[in-house]
C-alpha cells in the first residue's frame, strides 16, 4: 500500500513538474510573457527541491532510527498520525520496533536487577576482577568474608589478607583450594573456586569464596558428640556394677567377727574396696560431666538486655572478685544493646569464661577482667570477656576448644568447648586472642 501510494505520489509531482517546465518554455519563448514564465519556472525549481524532500523522506527516516538505536535512546517516537498517508505504514512500523525495543530493555533491567538480587543475597562470596585487577562484582557475602566495605582494586587485599591475595592470583581456571585465614580474631576455612571467562574483549576472573568453618565445627563436634555417648555409655555401664559390688561387699564385711579374719587383712581389704569405690563413684561423676556436651537444650531464643545480662555476671561474681583483689568492669556501648539469644546458655558461656579469667589471674594483685558489648562491623553483635593475666601459649591457642583438652590440674577440658557448641547454636562464633598482656575471648553473634 505505501509502495502504490508514494508512486502515485512520485508520478504527479513528476508530471506536475514536467508541465510547469513546458508552460514556462512556451510562454517565454513563444508568448513572451517574461514575468510569468519566471513564476512558474520558479514554481518548477520548488517543485524539484519538493521531490528530492519527498524521495529523501524515507532515508531521514530510517537515519533518524538506526541513529536511536546506535545510542540505546529507544525513547524517540515515529507518529503514524501525522506523517502523510505515503509514509503511514513506515513509521507505524519503525514505531512498532521501537516499542519493542523497549519492551526488551525493560525486561533486560528486570533480569539485571533480578540478578544482582539474588547475587548479592547469595550466601556464597562472589568476586570478580579484571586482568589489571579492577573489582567487576563484589556481593555482601564476599564483604562479610573478606570484613571489608568495600574493594576498588584486587591489590587492596595485598595488605590485610596476602595469603588470600597470593591464592586469588596464583590459582588456575577451574582449580579448588582450602584456605585458612585468620583476621581480626577470627578463623576462616575458605574454599575458593576460580573460572576465568571473556566480555567484550576484557579477561575477567570470577571466584567462588565459601567460608566452611561452622560446616567443619560442626562436623566436629557431631563427631565428639558421638564419641562422646559412646564412651561415656561403655564406661557406665563397666564401672556402675563396679562401684555397686564394691559398695556391696564392703558392707559384708563383719563388724564384730574380726577373729575370723587376720586384723591387718581385714584392714587392708576394707581400705581396697572403700578406694575402688570412691574412685568408681569419681569416675562416673567424671563421665557423667562429659555428657553434658551432647545435653545441650535447643536454645529458646528472646530478646535480651546486655545492661542485664552484665549486671546478672556482674552479681555473682563482684564479691569473689573483690576478695581475691580482681577488679571486674562491664561496658555496653550503646547502652540499650539488645541481642537475641537463649539467655540462660548466654549466661553459661560468659561465667564459663569469667571463671577461667578468673583463675588465670591468682595471685595476681592488680587483676581486672573486661566484659564489652558492643556492635561490631556488619552490624554484628560482638562481646568481649578480656583479662590481664599472662596470656594462653601460642600452642594451645587452637586447642583450647577441643573436648577434654585442659592445661589446669583440676580442670575437665568442657567449659570452652561447651561455650562454642552453645555458640554455634546461636550461629555465632567464638575466637580467642592472646598477648603477654592478657587474653581476650570474643563472641560474635
Amino acid at each position: 500500500m505505501i509502495l502504490k501510494n508514494f508512486r502515485l505520489h512520485l508520478i504527479v509531482r513528476i508530471c506536475l513538474l514536467a508541465l510547469s517546465i513546458l508552460s514556462s518554455c512556451y510562454l517565454f519563448i513563444i508568448q513572451g510573457f517574461m514575468p510569468l514564465a519566471v513564476a512558474i519556472l520558479l514554481f518548477a525549481i520548488y517543485q524539484i527541491y519538493a521531490l528530492i524532500h519527498l524521495v529523501e523522506q524515507t532515508n531521514r527516516d530510517l537515519v533518524h532510527f538506526f541513529q536511536a538505536i546506535h545510542s540505546n535512546d529507544f525513547s524517540q517516537t515515529f507518529s503514524a498520525k501525522q506523517s502523510s498517508k505515503s509514509f503511514r505504514a513506515l513509521h507505524e512500523a519503525l514505531g512498532g520496533m521501537m516499542a519493542r525495543f523497549r519492551e526488551l530493555r525493560r525486561e533486560k533491567e528486570e533480569q539485571n536487577r533480578y540478578l544482582q538480587t539474588v547475587i548479592q543475597h547469595v550466601g556464597i562470596g562472589i568476586l570478580a576482577f579484571r586482568a589489571d585487577g579492577e573489582i567487576e562484582l563484589l556481593n555482601k557475602a564476599a564483604k562479610r568474608l573478606l570484613l571489608l566495605n568495600h574493594l576498588k582494586n584486587i591489590g587492596g587485599l595485598k595488605k590485610h589478607l596476602p595469603l588470600l591475595y597470593d591464592a586469588l592470583i596464583r590459582l588456575k581456571r577451574g582449580e579448588k583450594r582450602l584456605l585458612k585465614i585468620i583476621k581480626s580474631d577470627v578463623v576462616f576455612q575458605l574454599v575458593i573456586y576460580a573460572t576465568d571467562f571473556l566480555i567484550a574483549g576484557n579477561n575477567i576472573r570470577l571466584v567462588t569464596l565459601q567460608d566452611i568453618q561452622a560446616e567443619l565445627d560442626e562436623k566436629e563436634m557431631e563427631a565428639w558428640q558421638n564419641l562422646i555417648r559412646v564412651l561415656t555409655h561403655e564406661i557406665m555401664n563397666s564401672i556402675t556394677p563396679i562401684s555397686s559390688l564394691a559398695a556391696t561387699a564392703f558392707s559384708l564385711l563383719p563388724e564384730d567377727k574380726i577373729e575370723v579374719f587376720d586384723v591387718e587383712n581385714l584392714h587392708d581389704i576394707r581400705q581396697s574396696l572403700s578406694a575402688i569405690e570412691k574412685r568408681s563413684s569419681a569416675l562416673l561423676h567424671f563421665v557423667e560431666s562429659y555428657r553434658s556436651l551432647s545435653r545441650i537444650p535447643v536454645p529458646s531464643f528472646k530478646i535480651v538486655s546486655m545492661q542485664q545480662v552484665f549486671l546478672q555476671i556482674e552479681a555473682l561474681y563482684r564479691e569473689s572478685c573483690t576478695g581475691a583483689s580482681i577488679e571486674l568492669a562491664t561496658s555496653v556501648e550503646p547502652e540499650s544493646l539488645e541481642i537475641t539469644a537463649d539467655p540462660e546458655l548466654l549466661e553459661q558461656v560468659l561465667i564459663n569464661l569469667v571463671l577461667n579469667a578468673k583463675q588465670a589471674l591468682q595471685g595476681r594483685k592488680d587483676g581486672k577482667i573486661e566484659l564489652l558489648a558492643s556492635l561490631a562491623g556488619g552490624g554484628r553483635i560482638q562481646l568481649e570477656i578480656a583479662d590481664n593475666g599472662p596470656g594462653i601459649a601460642e600452642e594451645n591457642l587452637e586447642k583450647i576448644f577441643i573436648p577434654f583438652f585442659t592445661t589446669k590440674k583440676s580442670g575437665s577440658g568442657i567449659g570452652l568447648s561447651l561455650a562454642r557448641q552453645i555458640m554455634r547454636l546461636h550461629r555465632g562464633t567464638i575466637s580467642v586472642h592472646s598477648t603477654a598482656q592478657g587474653a581476650v575471648f570474643r563472641l560474635q553473634f
